[in-house]
């Protein structure tokens, strides 16, 4: 599953993105004053432009469509000239990237070579976003199954993480977990020391807020990450769909269609200040149906 949220407010960006690793209370609004309403750039992801055109035109196309952004994988095969052309071309931002080998190669695998060639993977990927001017790599710490048990996730994964923290410093791009269906880190309290564990900077947390209705409610999770919120993916999520149709089918349904309260996000986001990138995850398709994912996310956003 790929990974992947949501924020309140217009287009224009406000603030620097959060510091991770933070106290929750200083994200606390004055006392006294009216916390600031988030402010949020809206994105989404590359493999969701489903119409056949060149790097250039895609970029003229989501920029024509009301999006501030797109994330890009990496590793991938795109040409960084021909990125880089259509981003300074269209002025449409590239605010990070996924990274493309973190299920494939999961950093807890007890393999580690496996383990050895994810970080190069993850290496290159923090130095293909700082050429694209983005802050972030999203990356999925680590899976837990039948061949990997929960404390061996953890204890690998942070190690893994480890040698990768002077690349971020040298790059000024910051690793951001992302919380999918990878049975690891179910915890908003847990994967708010995860990060904390680290005792560095340069990671936080990329937080999904569809992702987490399964099990959780994503309030819980804001109010616990807090600052260490880097980015935001945007998703919906349905438990009738879920219950009817199965598991996977509860991400079937259209933003403000589903069981996420977000009106309750936006306070809760408000609530802790953030303000930066959300991005969309969901099936993308033509210019039709991404005209309407960027007002879908604007319904959002208002909510």
């Amino acid at each position: 599953m790929a990974a992947s949220a949501v924020a309140v407010g217009s287009s224009v960006l406000a603030g620097t993105e959060a510091t991770a690793a933070m106290p929750a209370a200083a994200g606390s609004p004055v006392a006294g004053s009216p916390a600031a309403r988030p402010m949020v750039k809206k994105s989404l992801k590359w493999g969701m432009v489903k119409e056949d055109l060149s790097i250039m035109d895609k970029f003229k196309l989501l920029k024509d469509l009301g999006y501030d952004g797109v994330e890009l994988d990496s590793p991938d095969k795109l040409d960084m000239k021909e990125v880089l052309a259509a981003r300074d071309k269209t002025g449409l931002e590239l605010p990070g990237t996924v990274n493309s080998m973190h299920w494939k190669l999961p950093l807890s695998d007890p393999d580690p070579k496996k383990r050895e060639e994810c970080v190069k993977s993850i290496e290159k990927a923090l130095y293909d976003t700082k050429q694209y001017g983005g802050t972030t790599v999203l990356v999925v710490p680590g899976v837990v199954n039948a061949n990997v048990t929960y404390a061996e996730a953890y204890e690998r994964s942070q190690a893994e993480i480890r040698k990768l923290l002077p690349v971020c410093e040298k790059t000024g791009v910051k690793i951001a977990f992302e919380n999918v269906w990878n049975q690891f880190l179910l915890s908003p309290l847990e994967a708010a020391r995860y990060v904390d564990e680290f005792k560095h900077p340069m990671v936080g947390w990329y937080f999904d807020v569809g992702n987490v209705l399964r099990y959780s409610w994503p309030v819980s999770w804001i109010e616990a990450l807090n600052k260490r919120i880097l980015k935001l993916d945007l998703k919906e999520f349905s438990f009738k769909k879920q219950n009817d149709l199965g598991l996977w089918k509860g991400f079937d349904v259209e933003f403000m269609e589903g069981d996420c309260n977000w009106s309750e996000v936006n306070k809760a986001l408000q609530k802790v200040g953030y303000s930066g990138w959300a991005s969309a995850e969901v099936s993308g398709g033509d210019r039709k149906r991404l005209l309407t994912i960027r007002e879908k996310m604007d319904l959002v956003f208002n909510a």
